[in-house]
């Protein structure tokens, strides 16, 4: 797993632009409009004190039904740190969407999201990480103006396939989402609609192999290669099974390149898109590696960009929303 310290020296290298402030931990209670930047907001779930960091774009618009993107952190980083790995909070600025960057707990030594798969003493005492996204999404709808057909989730490694575990338990709420370096942590998924999904990954990742588990890896985490992960979503997406294919111009000097495959469309217009990225790590594309341990990060596409552009696509489907 990376290291917490490496990643700490990244986001002191680039700190966030606004200033925390803590927020009621009550969703009942009638607060305020919120204030442009970030705030640190609590909440307790099943006795446990949770949190998470909310940036509010210049552009929000208390009158208006407004995005969210769910963000979740890879394993041994946090809700801010993840601010500097992916820029969201940027492209939050520019779109005029909710970034939401929730905190894992404690699992061993480091934060993690409990996205299924974790084995032995990883698994005892685990957290409900989806009630808690659950009980997050009521906490915000409280203070903001969420528009409930338009709530996203991506994350980095762990935080990807969290993203895969709301997907799979949460498709009442979520609409689509982005995991990036993150593969499926979960056995035998039913959704109650199809979710589109879109998939970024590095073939010479080697946090969270392209092929899946390996001998290499710990063994307190099973997860699967991203082909299955794909071919799973495929299926429930009721997707056609052959992708349409492209290369996308090699326009930076960094040693990677990527393809494209799509897939779809399916039910109710989902599809399922897979960028792969020759010669990339364990990074997210668009934003430069904080180290070689990481491996290469492609500056050839915006993950950011790219992943906008997804969500803006694939609102809910208005006669498939089953919660209000």
């Amino acid at each position: 797993m990376p290291s917490l310290l490496l990643l700490s020296i990244l986001f002191l290298a680039e700190p966030g632009t606004a200033t925390s402030t803590k927020a009621n931990p009550s969703p009942d209670k009638v607060e305020s409009p919120l204030v442009t930047g970030d705030q640190t907001r609590t909440l307790t779930v099943d006795g446990r004190e949770r949190s998470y960091l909310l940036h509010v774009p210049a552009k929000y618009d208390r009158t208006k039904p407004t995005p969210v993107v769910l963000i979740f952190h890879g394993a041994a980083t946090n809700a801010k740190l993840m601010t500097a790995i992916s820029g969201l909070s940027k492209k939050s600025d520019e779109a005029g969407f909710l970034a939401v960057y929730p905190n894992g707990t404690y699992a061993g030594l480091v934060y993690t999201f409990n996205s299924g798969g974790f084995q032995g003493k990883m698994a005892e005492d685990r957290p409900d990480d989806v009630k808690f996204v659950g009980q997050l999404l009521d906490d915000l709808q409280a203070v903001a103006n969420v528009d409930p057909r338009r709530v996203y989730a991506t994350g980095l490694s762990n935080g990807g396939m969290m993203s895969y575990r709301l997907a799979a338990e949460m498709s009442d709420r979520i609409a689509a989402i982005a995991p990036v370096g993150g593969t499926m942590g979960t056995d035998n998924p039913h959704p109650s609609r199809p979710v589109p999904v879109l998939h970024f990954h590095g073939l010479q990742d080697k946090i969270v192999p392209y092929s899946g588990q390996n001998a290499e890896m710990p063994k307190f985490l099973k997860f699967k290669g991203v082909e299955e992960s794909i071919a799973c979503w495929v299926k429930l997406d009721h997707c056609p099974e052959t992708p349409v294919e492209s290369d996308l111009p090699d326009t930076k000097d960094d040693g990677t390149s990527v393809k494209c495959r799509r897939y779809g469309p399916g039910k109710d217009g989902s599809e399922v898109v897979l960028y792969l990225i020759e010669g990339g790590g364990h990074t997210w594309p668009g934003r430069r590696s904080p180290s070689e341990l990481f491996g290469r990060s492609t500056l050839d596409i915006s993950a950011n960009d790219l992943m906008w552009e997804f969500f803006e696509k694939h609102p809910m489907p208005e006669s498939r929303r089953v919660r209000e």
